[in-house]
């Protein structure tokens, strides 16, 4: 088995991660340390969650804890999105886009909540 970064969910978020980088450095000056800051700090922890939880897979309680955290800034990164389109700061393209990612990667952090075994947690 390889590391963290060969999981599908990691690489997915990661990519996500910094096309929400790339979006964001747009966004006004004013939303720096709120809407900018959060949808980054969110989209980020996934792939940190992610990490984290697969270097003590052999200890699936703690696996499955750090996915479900995962999952939750998941959530939390598909809100801030909804907020910078609201906002007018994502055009309709772009936040379709980056909701699809984000759906992708939330389907693929299910998966490893509900099979937890086939990554290696014991």
């Amino acid at each position: 088995m390889g590391t963290f970064k060969d999981l599908t969910a990691y690489s997915k978020a990661f990519d996500t991660s910094m096309e929400i980088f790339e979006k964001t450095k747009r966004f006004p000056k004013e939303e720096v340390y709120s809407l900018t800051d959060q949808v980054r700090r969110s989209s980020r922890s996934v792939c940190v969650n992610l990490g984290e939880g697969y270097r003590k897979r052999m200890y699936q309680k703690h696996f499955m804890a750090k996915v479900s955290d995962a999952d939750m800034e998941n959530t939390e990164t598909s809100i801030w999105l909804d907020f910078a389109l609201a906002c007018k700061y994502l055009d309709e393209d772009s936040h379709s886009r980056l909701q699809v990612y984000n759906g992708e990667v939330g389907k693929l952090l299910g998966h490893m909540l509900k099979y937890p075994e086939k990554y290696g947690a014991k």
